[in-house]
């Protein structure tokens, strides 16, 4: 995946591409063919903090109550944050 241009390959910041769940697991994981491009870190940046980045880290705090490493109330308190994030997300910008 390496680019010699200076734009993006396609799969920039897309979430489910550079960040996939393993089956295996059902942790995610960076591709192999990722480690070779130059846009790697900033894209997985981007794809993070876009509105798949906030499924992402709902999929973590279910893991974390999963395991006993979170309770109910830091749950929900978490939950909630990640829910009022996607909301202010929805909302047209004026």
């Amino acid at each position: 995946m390496t680019e010699s241009n200076s734009t993006p390959p396609d799969c920039y910041g897309v979430l489910d591409i550079v960040f996939p769940i393993d089956e295996d697991d059902g942790l995610r994981h960076t591709p192999t063919t990722c480690f070779d491009c130059r846009y790697k870190t900033e894209c997985l940046r981007t794809a993070m903090a876009g509105k798949d980045g906030l499924k992402a880290e709902d999929e973590h705090v279910d893991r974390a109550f999963e395991s006993g490493m979170i309770g109910f109330f830091e749950r929900w308190s978490r939950k909630k944050r990640i829910h009022k994030k996607r909301k202010m997300g929805d909302k047209p910008k004026k």
